[in-house]
């Protein structure tokens, strides 16, 4: 008998045949995505060719234009130039068009283009398909169903609990003055702000703010982690007292209702209800958008009333004419703080807490200077361009709240801190009143100084926060109260 074996050399020859042909096929597979690329990159110059923008690399786009978080510093720079739109290549075949301009943006926000997904990509597994990250039938539904959540009657009740909120950080604060050192405040007032929506969500009682871990800021990611993993479970429990006899209509006579209580109480118009899915999703959002958000407003309100001493007195003293020692703060209050409004208003517009927002043209759009733009395209509303846009607001670096005085006119589309259209922040209200209480209630207690050796970076993320935090110096004001009892 004989046995056949393959040579070394044959069985080399076949595997090299084999790589070969891989090779030549990987080759061909490059080919054809370098083309398709090409192809692309080529369609988008053509289809952009009516927007001007700075010079870009072929490969790397602009990405020269935004090292070290300067993005902020640039689009102002851009704003400048290009009024109206400008193409951000980001590499290669990527492109965003950043628009800065009141008419464009009310061109956009009145379509009903879907949200740009990737910025939120990353939240989906934290929040959930909420009303933040739903596009089409879906998020008009629970849209709808959400809307008599923040009717003025139910946030009526809401200011108590934001006051309370307030004064725990405010409290805090006291105790932390004799450390003599600037306070760095954002990370405080994004626990307060949680704790706030913790209340309003849940009717949680007490006050997260007074645990005594060390960091505020690990305590802040910490407590988040703990109410979204006790969401299912305070939904589950709520869901079964509903179901008891009798406690529904006691649910209903509460002094006021929870998010969450308005959430299992409301159906649909073909008289569904929200599945436990959504019903979460739609906590997890109020609480990550009525946090985050907020937390960034304030901070940016008493930075800016910081480093404008003049503005923050005129605010202090109408304060005091309208509340005295604070000790009281009602619904009926928010709306008579004229001055103090228009400062919010002001930093509102230097620093927006949502800096920009995209949408993916789902059909071509025409703006009103004639230049369109096709089927297919990200456009990023730049909301921050849009504040510092000089075309929009005349010398936008300087704080003028006179911009904001009762009977100023203005384009529709020149201030948007809570984005417009109808998918404009549904909790807008909310936020402005949680705004409008921590700075009165804060400018009653202390006089805010900013620290001269750490000026805030802001930096363009989701929301606007500064790299090197917001840190203020605190002096304790006398109480009125108390120096009359003292005559």
């Amino acid at each position: 008998m004989s046995v056949s074996v393959l040579s070394p050399s044959r069985l080399l020859g076949g595997v090299s045949g084999i790589l070969q042909v891989a090779s030549l096929l990987i080759l061909l597979l490059l080919l054809i995505k370098a083309a398709q690329l090409y192809l692309h990159r080529q369609w988008l110059l053509k289809a952009l060719q009516q927007f001007p923008c700075p010079p870009s690399h072929w490969l790397f786009g602009h990405k020269q234009e935004f090292q070290q978080d300067q993005e902020l510093q640039r689009i102002r720079k851009w704003v400048e130039t290009f009024p109206s739109a400008c193409p951000l290549w980001l590499w290669g075949g990527k492109v965003r068009v950043l628009l800065h301009d009141p008419d464009y943006m009310k061109v956009i926000l009145g379509r009903s283009d879907p949200k740009s997904q990737d910025p939120y990509r990353f939240l989906a597994p934290w929040i959930g398909y909420g009303l933040l990250l739903l596009n089409g039938q879906t998020w008009f539904q629970h849209r709808r169903m959400l809307t008599p959540a923040f009717h003025y009657d139910i946030l009526k009740a809401y200011v108590g609990l934001m006051a309370d909120s307030v004064r725990v950080m405010l409290d805090k604060w006291e105790k932390l003055l004799g450390q003599d050192s600037p306070l760095e405040v954002f990370q405080h007032v994004s626990l307060m702000t949680l704790d706030t929506i913790m209340k309003c969500a849940f009717s949680h009682q007490g006050s997260i703010q007074v645990d005594s871990l060390i960091s505020p800021g690990r305590w802040t990611h910490r407590a988040c982690q703990l109410a979204h993993q006790h969401t299912d479970q305070v939904i589950q429990l709520r869901k079964a007292q509903l179901q008891k006899e009798g406690e529904l209509e006691k649910v209903k006579r509460k002094k006021h209702l929870d998010f969450l209580d308005i959430l299992l109480l409301a159906k649909m118009e073909n008289g569904s209800i929200l599945s436990d899915k959504d019903l979460r999703a739609e906590v997890d959002t109020f609480m990550f958008e009525g946090h985050d958000t907020t937390a960034s407003g304030i901070s940016w309100i008493l930075y800016a009333l910081a480093t404008h001493p003049k503005h923050q007195e005129r605010c202090r003293e109408e304060i005091r004419g309208l509340l005295g020692d604070g000790a009281s703060i009602t619904w009926n209050h928010l709306d008579q703080m004229p001055y103090t409004t228009m400062c919010i208003k002001e930093a509102l517009r230097l620093y927006p807490p949502v800096p920009g927002i995209g949408r993916e043209l789902s059909t071509p759009v025409t703006f009103p200077d004639g230049r369109s733009l096709p089927k297919g395209i990200m456009v990023m509303l730049s909301i921050y361009g849009l504040h510092h846009n000089p075309k929009v607001w005349p010398n936008p670096e300087v704080f003028d709240p006179s911009r904001f005085a009762p009977g100023s006119a203005r384009h529709s589309h020149a201030f948007l801190p809570f984005s417009g259209g109808s998918r404009n922040c549904i909790r807008k209200q909310f936020a402005m009143n949680e705004l409008k209480v921590a700075t009165a209630l804060t400018l009653l207690r202390f006089e805010l100084l900013p620290d001269p050796t750490r000026t805030p970076i802001p930096l363009a993320r989701l929301v606007l926060k500064s790299k090197n935090g917001i840190h203020l110096r605190l002096r304790r004001l006398p109480n009125p109260c108390e120096d009359k009892d003292q005559l």
